[in-house]
């Protein structure tokens, strides 16, 4: 299951993800926020981050409207590698080399199209399970 978390600024793209979700039947659990008024990120950040690394989802996905100040909120939680994706390349890569756990996403800078194909080469991408990886992932675990 998803963890789904966003700020005002990233409600409208959120909805887009949403849909793109449901016609994929992929569940998610969402943590808000509901709406396009003003809420600050971290609360929505923070209870993402707690919910991937407490286990009740597997990974997650962040929206504000540049993705830096909520992916540093969640980032704050041990065991949460959140990483912010502005393009397919970066999705992948974060997945296979740094096994991210949460996604981040701006909505004034990256267009519903083009979040959604992140969105899909996020989830849709493996860990690479290599021992290089394994090695700096738990560096930056220590």
């Amino acid at each position: 299951m998803l963890a789904l978390g966003c700020d005002h600024g990233g409600y409208p793209l959120m909805k887009e993800v949403i849909k793109y979700l449901d016609d994929n039947k992929i569940e998610y659990k969402n943590f808000g926020t509901f709406s396009e008024e003003s809420v600050d990120y971290p609360a929505y950040g923070k209870a993402v981050a707690h919910a991937v690394a407490d286990g009740e989802c597997e990974k997650g996905i962040l929206i504000c409207g540049t993705g830096i100040g909520i992916s540093i909120a969640a980032n704050k939680v041990k065991g949460i590698r959140a990483a912010l994706c502005g393009d397919v390349f970066s999705a992948k890569a974060t997945r296979e080399h740094n096994n991210a756990n949460i996604l981040a996403m701006g909505a004034r800078v990256t267009g519903p199209g083009l979040a959604l194909e992140i969105v899909k080469a996020f989830l849709e991408t493996p860990f690479s399970n290599d021992e290089r990886h394994i090695r700096r992932i738990n560096q930056i675990e220590d």
